[in-house]
């Protein structure tokens, strides 16, 4: 049987799937970053939160996320402080990530490097300040 779109799993190579890496924040904030990503694209990540045991702090979490459409706009989401986040993979579905992040969160674009047929972006995300929408800044 041919391999189609549907059959594959977030782990195998594709122009939808974008590999996502949280760092320099609480594994309660990681943990909200990917339920967003999780209530709207399949994920490698399962229901699994970020947890630190004892005196181990992770750098960063990391989960694959197929972005295979455009979901509605998220509600805006509280962070207790920060996350900065790389998001690599395909134009498209790395805008498709950046967008729903943008609408559940404050985003600043801090960096952006492109290649051939990827492209690897770094987002600042906040919780909104004040009432302010979330918006990308």
């Amino acid at each position: 049987m041919p391999e189609t779109r549907e059959s594959r799993t977030p782990h195998d190579p594709s122009p939808d799937l974008v590999q996502v890496v949280l760092g320099e924040c609480s594994p309660a904030d990681a943990d909200t970053v990917f339920n967003v990503l999780r209530a709207h694209f399949p994920s490698d990540r399962g229901t699994d939160a970020p947890r630190q045991t004892g005196e181990s702090c992770p750098a960063v979490w990391t989960g694959g996320f197929r972005a295979a459409h455009s979901p509605d706009s998220v509600r805006g989401v509280l962070l207790a402080g920060s996350v900065t986040a790389d998001l690599q993979g395909g134009p498209v579905a790395v805008d498709r990530l950046r967008r729903t992040l943008a609408s559940a969160f404050v985003v600043s674009t801090t960096g952006t490097v492109s290649g051939d047929q990827e492209i690897e972006v770094q987002l600042r995300l906040t919780g909104p300040e004040h009432g302010a929408p979330p918006g990308d800044g």
